[in-house]
């Protein structure tokens, strides 16, 4: 799939398969993410995959608006860095989160 397919088909997905995601997709995923541009190249930020059940399920208690957490296969955790790019970190970590969607969705993997 390309980009532009890719961009076209990606939509918030709440309901997901218990199928686990193949290591090899997750790091394609990943660097995905890891590639974005950032200001001054910085990429403040880091990822955390969590794949234990019962951490995705306290994951998903903690937010408001997803529950459905607990039903993903995994959930990645996107973690801004205040401290080395006070101004742009927000944004940064946004565009990589971009992203990491993006090419979830060329993988066929539906996000939220």
């Amino acid at each position: 799939m390309d980009v532009f397919e890719a961009i076209q088909k990606r939509k918030s997905v709440r309901s997901y398969k218990p199928t686990p995601v193949p290591v090899d997709v997750l790091w394609r995923v990943l660097e995905a993410a890891r590639l974005a541009p950032s200001a001054g190249s910085v990429q403040p930020w880091h990822f955390i995959v969590v794949m234990d059940p019962d951490k995705r399920r306290k994951i998903a208690r903690g937010c408001r608006f997803g529950r459905f957490l607990a039903e993903s296969p995994v959930v990645i955790v996107a973690c801004g860095n205040q401290k080395a790019s006070p101004r742009w970190y927000a944004i940064d970590t946004c565009i990589a989160v971009e992203n990491l969607v993006l090419a979830a969705t060329g993988e066929g993997l539906g996000t939220c």
